[in-house]
């Protein structure tokens, strides 16, 4: 009997979020979570469900700018160590941004694992800016490199993370940040007091964030007076900034 072949696994965007425009000026790449360490590939359903709510209010809010919105649909449930596969998975997605619409500027946003993936996959030419909610981060370890954050340099990164997340210690990312400060003077982070790792109880305000910062960095519109403030300030006030209940509701549209 011949041996088996194992099939070789590939990365793909997902369909377009909403109507897909004729003339595409940016991108948002939507990078859903995942697992520590997975060699199972992801469902399409479960990729998406993380991320599906954002990606169709930036693909509203985007329409007539010529957004185009796609979840990244991984080869592997799980980040896998050294291999970091969401990782490169998000590269892939950047080039196949490049290649479908040329040279527009790209937004990696992700969620839990994906946003450790988005920050990682930052320095791409293409990235513009990168959405990190919810990151997932290794506890840090004197044995080991810490989680870079160099390529991050030219990049417009925005940071959120509830105060009482109990699966993603939300201190790492504040350290993370303030490391990255350091590299890039254009990093904020928003702290969403006592909402938990999936932000359910602040939903509509982080995603008014998300859109107000996607918006900003890809488009040139003019970013709140939040976001404009967390950039500005020093450490540690731009990195712990509150976001507010209600915040977006006048927001213009």
């Amino acid at each position: 009997m011949g041996q088996e072949v194992t099939p070789v696994r590939t990365v793909r965007l997902g369909r377009a979020l909403g109507p897909e425009p004729t003339a595409v000026s940016g991108a948002v790449l939507l990078l859903p979570g995942g697992e520590e360490v997975s060699s199972r590939r992801p469902s399409s359903m479960w990729a998406a469900a993380s991320v599906r709510g954002l990606g169709r209010r930036l693909a509203r809010a985007g329409r007539e700018e010529g957004l185009a919105v796609h979840a990244v649909h991984y080869r592997y449930r799980g980040w896998n160590g050294s291999e970091a596969h969401p990782a490169a998975d998000a590269g892939w997605a950047a080039d196949e941004v490049v290649r479908r619409y040329g040279d527009v500027p790209v937004c990696l946003a992700g969620v839990g694992m994906g946003a450790r993936a988005a920050l990682r996959a930052g320095g791409h030419e293409a990235v513009g800016s990168v959405l990190a909610i919810a990151p997932w981060l290794p506890e840090e370890d004197m044995a080991a490199p810490p989680e870079p954050v160099k390529q991050l340099a030219g990049r417009r990164v925005l940071i959120v993370h509830g105060t009482n997340d109990g699966r993603y210690d939300p201190e790492l990312s504040f350290r993370l940040a303030a490391r990255a400060k350091k590299a890039n003077r254009d990093v904020c982070r928003f702290e969403v007091h006592s909402d938990g790792h999936r932000l359910h109880q602040y939903r509509n305000e982080v995603h008014a964030l998300a859109e107000d910062f996607v918006m900003g960095t890809l488009f040139g519109r003019a970013l709140s007076r939040p976001v404009v403030d967390a950039l500005a300030a020093p450490p540690p006030l731009g990195l712990r900034m509150p976001l507010a209940a209600g915040f977006g509701r006048s927001l213009r549209r």
